[in-house]
């Protein structure tokens, strides 16, 4: 049956970023999630043992080198191993280029590059030997344009081809992939679309005529994680109501 490749039952996935939004929305394996916020976390690991699966909540700031070694050594200590990789921790306020502090551009990238690269290293040995799956959450803002995204877009077009070739390189026995989510609707979007009209604005300038919904991000997530996705690596997937151009409906002066 196709419907069992999507099984990913006795795997154990590490989420960064998954107190909220996207990276809450998991499935299937047992979970060790990271985030910033221990409630969060404590949250939906109740949430995940409540269809018998274990999950452990870690608090991590992942911009933290030294706490990026502590989640992984205690995933590893407590689960022994890890099968699937979800680097969902990211993001960066839109901010004019000519008003953009080179320390912030950098804490952008260690945010959204580096720290996933790190996890992602620490994390290889174990992936390569249970041929496990690393799945990189990225932006449509990665390819698409518009003002004020110089620092979040360069970061996830970073994320995307660093993708490629860590797929390339860890090949055969560690997929690697990312998704290029559209504007989802998450905690991290809502203060931004609290007016009705500027939600309205990014519905009309989406295709589908809505914003995403985590579960189908998480989705593809799943998809790409799984068996069913066996035989790719190294793709970037558009996971964005069919956008072909920014539906962000705030103009953004260039400061000049």
């Amino acid at each position: 049956m196709v419907l069992e490749k999507f099984r990913v039952d006795g795997k154990v996935a590490l989420v960064t970023g998954g107190g909220r939004g996207i990276g809450r929305a998991s499935a299937g394996a047992d979970i060790i999630v990271a985030a910033r916020r221990q409630d969060t976390l404590d949250e939906v690991c109740a949430e995940a043992k409540k269809f018998g699966r274990r999950a452990l909540g870690v608090a991590t700031d992942v911009l933290d080198e030294a706490q990026r070694g502590a989640l992984v050594d205690r995933a590893l200590s407590e689960f022994g191993a890890v099968d699937i990789l979800v680097n969902n921790a990211g993001g960066w306020p839109p901010t004019a280029a000519v008003g953009l502090e080179l320390s912030s551009f950098e804490e952008a990238f260690r945010f959204n590059v580096l720290a996933g690269f790190d996890v992602s290293k620490r994390l290889a040995p174990t992936l390569h030997a249970r041929k496990g799956a690393i799945v990189n959450i990225s932006s449509a803002m990665g390819h698409l344009v518009d003002s004020g995204f110089v620092a979040y877009g360069t970061c996830k077009a970073a994320v995307d081809h660093m993708t490629r070739l860590l797929a390339r390189e860890w090949a055969p026995t560690i997929r690697v992939n990312a998704i290029a989510a559209g504007a989802t609707l998450t905690d991290a979007l809502g203060p931004f679309v609290e007016d009705e009209s500027l939600m309205t604005a990014m519905k009309d300038r989406t295709p589908l005529a809505r914003l995403g919904e985590a579960d189908e991000i998480a989705a593809m997530v799943l998809f790409l994680a799984s068996p069913a996705g066996a035989w790719i690596t190294g793709k970037l997937f558009e996971v964005d109501g069919g956008t072909t151009a920014s539906n962000w409906p705030w103009p953004m002066p260039n400061g000049l």
